[in-house]
């Protein structure tokens, strides 16, 4: 009888400690955020699950060597088919994102640790 309670108890604090992990890893916003810039792409892909990724090039960013201009790129994944369907019309275009940091993606919600889940504006 003894060994059966012990055993349940050692099971569910293994059990406890493993969704624990798994909670913060992958369902738990490290940040939140807006970025902005030009929109370079925006695709379905995947193997499995097909999910929308696309990437934002921000410039103006100052390079080490004077006088050049280093752009940054924003990698990011879009849970949401009606935004990622009014990205793709809009390729080129200027975007403000808002956008959610995890600290593991999940294969049915992108390739991504950031997810972008609102369209601020568009120019």
């Amino acid at each position: 009888m003894k060994s059966k309670k012990t055993l349940f108890i050692i099971l569910g604090i293994i059990l406890l400690g493993l969704g624990s992990f798994l909670y913060f890893r992958f369902y738990f916003v490290l940040g939140e955020g807006v970025k902005a810039g030009e929109l370079n792409y925006v695709v379905k892909k995947g193997y499995l699950f097909k999910t929308y990724e696309g990437k934002l090039i921000q410039s103006g960013i100052r390079s080490k060597q004077t006088g050049n201009i280093q752009s940054n790129e924003f990698e990011f994944s879009v849970d949401n088919p009606e935004i990622a369907e009014k990205m793709m019309l809009n390729s080129g275009k200027v975007f403000e994102l808002r956008y959610k940091e995890y600290m593991g993606a999940l294969p049915w919600r992108g390739y991504s640790n950031y997810v972008v889940y609102e369209i601020i504006s568009i120019n």
